[in-house]
């Protein structure tokens, strides 16, 4: 089991977590007021509060208007500086992880399932239950890194991201057509984000050859490049010039035919419709 260092009262998250509480509290509301505002379970609440979770911006914002606040929440949040624990993560995944930290550009080709940097918590959570075998806590830690690992590219001033999807991404359903229209919705908005380019690459792209196993073209703030690519439970880098040639060739072919960022828009809202119609 991964030790984890303590949870003091000190900790950013506990500090965030107590202001909340009591806004909370002055305001006359309860946790399950909170939790039906952002249509959760009030267990999500008591985590925010108790500092073992951490709310995304935007669920903030939410909480600040509606505990009529006067944007102490929000500030608070912005200027914490909030690192996910590396504890989170299986060790094969630590040193990617690290490097998601701190990257200035990430270049991303994924078949058959959402990148994790994409997913809604309804996403990620349907994927960590259906392969955690019974262990709660494993994937409430995984859920956890996830979307800690999201907060710095869904920023405005974020790394430049660029995500080439194959149109499974969009077909494989993960959860339910709930889960999905919600997902179809949130690269939507990610890709409008002026750091996040999203392009599919149709089923009906025949002539071109695409990579044999998903992965990712990473420049690190001193100029480092690297490519990442996984196999079972297994991470693997690599800063050979030669490799790094070969696959940022095959991925600048790819992008240069894949949809446009608006084309692809337009795919991802057909995706949108169908799960609307299917429920």
């Amino acid at each position: 089991m991964v030790k984890r260092e303590n949870e003091g009262a000190e900790t950013p998250g506990a500090v965030f977590g107590e202001l909340l509480r009591i806004k909370r509290s002055d305001a006359g509301f309860t946790q399950d007021d909170l939790a039906e505002l952002i249509h959760a379970e009030r267990s999500l609440i008591t985590k925010f509060e108790s500092g073992k979770r951490v709310p995304r911006k935007e669920m903030v914002e939410k909480f600040d208007d509606f505990l009529s606040g006067r944007g102490e929440l929000v500030r608070l949040h912005q200027r914490i500086k909030w690192t996910t624990r590396l504890s989170f993560f299986p060790d094969w995944f630590r040193r990617r992880a690290a490097m998601d930290a701190r990257l200035i550009e990430l270049h991303q080709y994924q078949t058959q399932l959402i990148p994790g940097l994409l997913q809604t918590e309804a996403y990620a959570r349907a994927l960590f239950e259906r392969y955690s075998e019974g262990d709660e806590q494993a994937a409430e830690d995984n859920l956890e890194g996830r979307m800690g690992r999201q907060s710095r590219f869904l920023e405005l001033d974020g790394p430049l991201y660029v995500v080439l999807l194959d149109e499974s991404c969009l077909m494989h359903v993960i959860g339910s057509n709930e889960v999905m229209r919600e997902s179809m919705d949130h690269l939507l908005a990610a890709g409008s984000l002026p750091n996040v380019h999203i392009q599919i690459v149709p089923f009906t792209l025949h002539h071109v050859h695409e990579p044999n196993t998903p992965m990712s073209l990473i420049v690190m703030p001193n100029g480092d490049r690297w490519v990442y690519s996984e196999s079972l439970d297994m991470g693997h880098f690599s800063n050979d010039p030669k490799v790094l040639t070969k696959h940022q060739r095959d991925y600048d072919r790819l992008r240069a035919d894949a949809l446009s960022a608006r084309d692809s828009a337009a795919l991802i809202r057909e995706a949108r419709e169908r799960y609307s119609t299917h429920d």
